[in-house]
C-alpha cells in the first residue's frame, strides 16, 4: 500500500511541477478565509481523490479541498487525510517548499503517511514504525531524529499571528540556537532525517497540514505533542478541522 501511495502522491507531484514550470498556465483564487488556491491545488486534488477512490473505495476521503465527507471520516474508525498542495503560498513565492500529504488515519493515529516535495523530488514515508526518504537519485534512505548541542529551530514562514512572550518564553531553554523558517510539512521531514531538531507552533494549522508529516516523524522518533504535553491526533473532528498549538522535538 505504502507503495501505490507514494506512486499517487508522485504523480500529483508531477502535475504541479507542469504549473509551476510553466508548461500549464497558472490559475489562483483566494477562498473564502482569504487563504489561496490555484490550479495547481485542486488538479493534484483530483488525481489523488480520483487514486484513492478506486484503490480504497470503501474508506472515506477528507482533503483540503473536498470536505464533504467528514462526518464519515469522524464517526468511523479509518479514512485517508490528504493536503494535495500544502504550502501553495510556497508555491506562489516559487521557492520550492512546497509538499504533497497524504495520510491514512486510523482510530484518530496517523499510521501511515506520504510527503512529497515535488520540487526537489525528494520523497519521505513511514509505515509499520519505520520512516524513510527516496532521494531525487532515487535512493532509499532509512531517517532518523538526531540530537545536537546546537539546535535548529524551524519554523513556518507564515506563523506570524502567534504572541510573541510565547516564542521568548520558548527560546528560553536554548542555547546556542539558530531559528530557520520554512513551509508546509516539509519541517516535519527536516527534523525526521535530522536536518533540524525543534518545530513549535503557536498559531493554527489544519489537521490536513500535519497529519502525513506527523506519522513520518513519529516513526523517525520525535514527539508531537500540544503544549499541555499531550500527543496530537485526529480523533473527534470538529469542522473547523484546526489542530491546537504543538511542538514536534527531536529529543
Amino acid at each position: 500500500m505504502i507503495e501505490k501511495i507514494s506512486y499517487i502522491a508522485r504523480v500529483a507531484g508531477t502535475e504541479i511541477m507542469r504549473i509551476y514550470n510553466g508548461s500549464l498556465k497558472l490559475g489562483s483564487y483566494q477562498k473564502l478565509d482569504q487563504s489561496p488556491v490555484t490550479n495547481a491545488d485542486l488538479l493534484s486534488h483530483k488525481i489523488i481523490m480520483y487514486s484513492l477512490r478506486n484503490l480504497t473505495p470503501d474508506v472515506p476521503v477528507l482533503s483540503e479541498e473536498d470536505i464533504t465527507e467528514w462526518q464519515e471520516c469522524r464517526d468511523g474508525s479509518c479514512f485517508w487525510l490528504i493536503d494535495p498542495l500544502d504550502g501553495t503560498k510556497e508555491f506562489l513565492l516559487r521557492n520550492g517548499a512546497f509538499t504533497v500529504n497524504i495520510a491514512f488515519i486510523e482510530y484518530g493515529q496517523p499510521i501511515m503517511g506520504v510527503v512529497y516535495v515535488p520540487a526537489y523530488n525528494i520523497l519521505y514515508a513511514a509505515d509499520n514504525g519505520q520512516a524513510w526518504k527516496i532521494n531525487y537519485k532515487g535512493e532509499r534512505i532509512n531517517i532518523a531524529v538526531r540530537a545536537s548541542c546546537y539546535p535548529m529551530i524551524v519554523m513556518s514562514r507564515n506563523d506570524v499571528d502567534y504572541d510573541q512572550h510565547h516564542l521568548y518564553s520558548y527560546l528560553k531553554r536554548f542555547k546556542n540556537y539558530k531559528i530557520i523558517n520554512i513551509g508546509s510539512s516539509f519541517k516535519f521531514c527536516l527534523i525526521a532525517e535530522g536536518s533540524v531538531h525543534f518545530y513549535p507552533r503557536f498559531s493554527s494549522t489544519k489537521i490536513w497540514d500535519t497529519a502525513a508529516g506527523h506519522v513520518i516523524a513519529r516513526a523517525a522518533g520525535a514527539m508531537i505533542n500540544d503544549w499541555d504535553g499531550n500527543s496530537l491526533h485526529y480523533r473527534n473532528i470538529k469542522r473547523s478541522f484546526l489542530n491546537p498549538g504543538f511542538q514536534v522535538s527531536s529529543y
